[in-house]
């Protein structure tokens, strides 16, 4: 299902990268981390969804995973940059097509997205094959997205060229998610631990939701007053939290790999 680009990306050199400073190496580990961590959840599907995460201190040049690599496989030392013109950076391989065309549109058109995580996680997806409005307000951890989301309702194939990645980008517009109809998702957000933490909480937000919508009940929503309200208050304290939760997540995915190395 993945495609690799026609003719490759070229590979060029920016002799003013510094892939040693001190938040790159954060980024890269932070970002090699949650591929890690999407495989161990069950987010990914083959080698066929990609993250990317702006380099700290550039507006041209952006970290992806290579194509051919699940998530599992991808490591601080695989991880690509690419700039927006279709140039290899640093790193062996190149990503897959849709990877760049979505992510470097992203990226290019949307300047506050500072990452990126487009997946077809199972509960997320099968949300944005029904009709209607993928996510209710039925349950809290869903309303930590009350207000952000937005739908692209006109599947178009696959992302082959910029004016697609383009289109995608203005549907995505100030949402920090994206619903792709007949598709899947795209988490946007300022940094990598909010990407995380959006990508985890709306995985479980749409597995409750399913697992209710199964029971054939008449669900009960939450009023856009106590909705809004709930939104405002985790809001608050979401980056704080957000950070929290990735430290904790890579701390267990270090002990998890620990022990398995030790066995």
């Amino acid at each position: 299902m993945a495609h690799t680009l026609e003719g490759g990306l070229r590979t060029a050199r920016y002799t003013d990268l510094d892939l040693e400073a001190p938040a790159v190496v954060t980024a890269r580990s932070e970002l090699a981390a949650c591929f890690q961590l999407a495989a161990l959840h069950g987010l990914e599907e083959g080698i066929c969804n990609h993250f990317s995460a702006m380099v700290p201190g550039r507006d041209d040049l952006f970290f992806v995973n290579p194509y051919g690599y699940a998530f599992e496989e991808v490591t601080v030392d695989n991880l690509l940059v690419c700039d927006f013109h279709g140039n290899v950076v640093a790193g062996e391989g190149q990503p897959e097509a849709t990877a760049f065309y979505i992510h470097a549109r992203l990226h290019k058109q949307l300047p506050r997205v500072k990452v990126a995580f487009h997946t077809h996680m199972p509960h997320a997806t099968a949300l944005c094959l029904l009709q209607g409005s993928p996510l209710l307000w039925f349950g809290q951890t869903a309303l930590k997205f009350y207000g952000r989301t937005a739908v692209d309702e006109h599947y178009n194939g696959l992302a082959l060229d910029e004016s697609e990645g383009d289109r995608i980008a203005s549907v995505m517009g100030d949402a920090g998610v994206l619903f792709l109809k007949n598709h899947g998702v795209i988490v946007a957000g300022p940094t990598i631990a909010e990407a995380w933490d959006d990508l985890y909480y709306l995985e479980r937000a749409a597995q409750v939701q399913l697992l209710a919508m199964s029971t054939h009940r008449e669900l009960k929503p939450v009023p856009h007053e106590i909705a809004q309200r709930t939104y405002e208050q985790m809001r608050q304290g979401d980056a704080e939290s957000a950070r929290a939760h990735l430290t904790s997540a890579m701390r267990r995915l270090s002990h998890r790999q620990s022990a398995y190395i030790n066995t």
